[in-house]
């Protein structure tokens, strides 16, 4: 009898314990979703600018619509990858889709703002200069909500690979979550430099 004790009270520890790890994989899984969530405000908040940008602009650039497209173009597409990520912020390839659409919508506001360079009457433009801040500043916010995202998703996959844990998130098919790295590829690049 006090074998069958000792048994049932080791099932009921093991089974307490296996509870307290799946509680805590589910815990940082939530704060993954609730962290992109804060990507999500502040994104959807970029995109809402973009088009009174684009008209802002549209009087002064007449020659440039193929920019102009690009722009509304490449904001679509991170729109439409943010809808998808948002469905499952856990899910890897989602956030590898949005990170790369965020990052071709990088390059295209970036071309449009320089060829609004080009045009002096449109640089002193009220308008223009002000989705230029709100935009700027939207980045920020975008950066700092990126950044407790990817502590998020950092906190995540650790609980979710360290032993015993790896155990119980295997069985419950806990994937591993992506970091979001909006960044472009030339922020990445060493300029090359020349004092000849």
């Amino acid at each position: 009898m006090s074998g069958f004790l000792i048994f049932l009270g080791l099932i009921v520890v093991l089974a307490v314990f296996g509870i307290g790890i799946y509680n805590r994989l589910i815990n940082s899984r939530n704060r993954v979703k609730n962290a992109f969530a804060q990507i999500d405000v502040q994104l959807t908040r970029r995109y809402d600018l973009i088009p009174n940008l684009v008209e802002s602009v549209k009087g002064y650039m007449k020659h440039e619509r193929e920019t102009l497209e690009a722009v509304i173009n490449a904001r679509n597409a991170a729109a439409s990858g943010l809808s998808a990520a948002k469905a499952d912020p856990a899910n890897a390839d989602a956030i590898k889709q949005l990170a790369a659409a965020e990052a071709t919508l990088g390059g295209a506001l970036g071309r449009l703002f320089a060829l609004a360079e080009a045009y002096p009457d449109l640089k002193a433009n009220e308008n223009m200069l002000r989705f230029q801040e709100e935009l700027a500043s939207t980045e920020n916010k975008v950066a700092f909500a990126r950044q407790a995202f990817n502590d998020a998703v950092l906190t995540y996959n650790n609980t979710r690979e360290n032993f015993p844990n790896n155990i119980v998130a295997g069985m419950f098919r806990f994937e591993p979550a992506s970091f979001l790295d909006i960044e472009s590829e030339e922020k990445r690049t060493v300029p090359e430099v020349s004092f000849t």
